[in-house]
């Protein structure tokens, strides 16, 4: 006859030699698909691996308006509509240059800062994330 004891936090069962040699009656769930950077509904999965953190850090809500603005953005010049965004993150990590350092001269002025420029490590930045997400998902399966 099994027992059960708690301690704590803690529940801990004791078995019979019967009760171990009986199959297990337990059924788990089907796994989660691994999904990348972007969602099959087309939404940005903010727990992906590939963004680093960057969605959950001290910059997180900032990062999370440049990113979508970018994501979604459909103009001519992918994003030309996001450098307000853009810049209140960048703005944002310049406070905490041990969490996110510049890939600018430390001399650079944050006023000093071309929208393409920006707009241009915003690219480059997700179109690695996209690439860094593709991969992971096309790996083989086992």
């Amino acid at each position: 006859m099994t027992d059960r004891r708690k301690e704590g936090k803690d529940v801990i069962i004791f078995l019979t030699k019967e009760e171990m040699e009986e199959p297990s009656k337990v059924e788990l769930s089907e796994p989660e698909e691994q999904s990348g950077l972007i969602l099959p509904d087309g939404e940005i999965n903010w727990n992906c691996p590939c963004l680093g953190g960057m969605a959950t850090g001290p910059c997180g809500v900032e990062f999370r308006e440049a990113f979508s603005c970018f994501h979604y953005s459909t103009s001519e010049q992918k994003g030309s509509e996001c450098f307000q965004q853009f810049k209140t993150m960048q703005e944002c990590m310049a406070k905490y240059p041990t969490l996110y350092p510049s890939s600018r001269d430390e001399d650079d002025e944050l006023g000093d800062i071309n929208p393409d420029e920006i707009r241009k490590e915003a690219e480059d930045k997700v179109n690695e994330m996209d690439r860094k997400a593709t991969e992971k998902n096309e790996e083989p399966k086992s």
